[in-house]
């Protein structure tokens, strides 16, 4: 692997960045986790953009599915530029931010507050507005982050939201899983897929494909072609491509289908076989595919901790193709690393 760029550096520190979100985020999660199950929560809403609503994505399904407690997301807006009330009663409203200064986000986990929720932020700095506003804060532990595209606080992200979660429940089996997740995020950050680099060339339209919690990798990896590499990148569901996007792909269309090994994965490889079959290059992280392409992978011990060796492993890829295009991953045009939206 090169060390040219701010961004494969980054992608390299990722498990020590887990590793040290395990070891001294654990009080932090302890805390929150007891106040959660305390105030045992009808409902949680995420506050988020970019690649922080993607871990919230991420948090939804983990939450819908291990606790059973429904997940939904509020736009910023509704207090930043609408300043609405909301009922949020017996809520838990979670934002993440890397940064911890959006206006916007800080206005909204604000107004959430007033409106009866327990506020959490996710936040990489700990006295930032957003950290100081909450009433509960957990920092992600991922060191400073130079690149502008998100990489190490995407994931210290999610694996912090998800072990908020692991510890509310005490699943003692969920929560082995994200232990042993460093060593498992390492051998996945030297895989880097160049047969998806060669089906790709010179293309300028894909799309990314998910079902259940690796939706959140799918939307992920959408924006990252978007900011990295300037192509035009579409995620959807393996459930919704079928009706109506897929009428644009074509001979040689470019199609990364991510799947864990969860309920999921035998749905995704028939949705990747058949878009295949209309003569699209699909790539999918399962071997249950037969026209498409099966491309390596890292599985971890649980299913829902699989996205998350998918997105280091993606990361390398595209932080590769965005430099063989000539793109600095590093300094993405239009974009800074903090963005502040009103």
């Amino acid at each position: 692997m090169t060390q040219n760029t701010k961004m494969r550096r980054e992608i390299d520190e990722i498990p020590e960045a887990v590793d040290r979100l395990l070891t001294l985020g654990a009080a932090d999660i302890a805390r929150v986790a007891a106040v959660a199950r305390e105030l045992d929560p009808a409902f949680l809403t995420t506050v988020a953009r970019g690649s922080s609503d993607h871990v919230c994505t991420y948090v939804k399904y983990a939450s819908e599915l291990l606790l059973g407690v429904p997940v939904a997301s509020v736009g910023p807006s509704v207090a930043s530029v609408y300043d609405a009330r909301l009922n949020l009663n017996r809520g838990l409203s979670l934002a993440v931010s890397q940064s911890g200064q959006s206006p916007d986000i800080v206005a909204m986990t604000r107004s959430a507050g007033r409106d009866g929720a327990l506020t959490v932020a996710l936040t990489n700095d700990a006295t930032s507005p957003l950290a100081r506003l909450s009433a509960q804060s957990i920092d992600i532990q991922a060191g400073p982050e130079l690149s502008v595209a998100a990489t190490k606080t995407f994931v210290t992200s999610a694996v912090a939201g998800l072990w908020l979660l692991a510890e509310w429940k005490q699943d003692a089996e969920l929560l082995a899983a994200i232990r042993a997740l460093p060593g498992q995020l390492a051998s996945a950050a030297r895989i880097n897929w160049p047969e998806v680099r060669d089906a790709i060339g010179g293309q300028q339209s894909l799309f990314t494909l998910g079902r259940g919690p690796v939706v959140a990798v799918s939307n992920e990896a959408a924006l990252k072609f978007k900011e990295t590499c300037q192509l035009h990148a579409e995620s959807y569901s393996s459930a919704e491509v079928l009706h109506g996007p897929v009428s644009i792909v074509g001979p040689g269309f470019p199609v990364l289908g991510f799947a864990a090994g969860d309920g999921a994965e035998s749905a995704l490889a028939e949705v990747a076989d058949q878009i295949a079959s209309k003569g699209a290059r699909v790539f999918a992280t399962t071997a249950k595919v037969q026209g498409a392409t099966c491309i390596d992978h890292i599985r971890s011990d649980h299913g829902l901790t699989d996205p998350l060796p998918l997105i280091v492993s993606f990361y390398s890829m595209v932080e590769a193709l965005a430099t063989s295009r000539g793109v600095d991953p590093d300094a993405p045009r239009h974009l800074k690393k903090v963005t502040e939206t009103v």
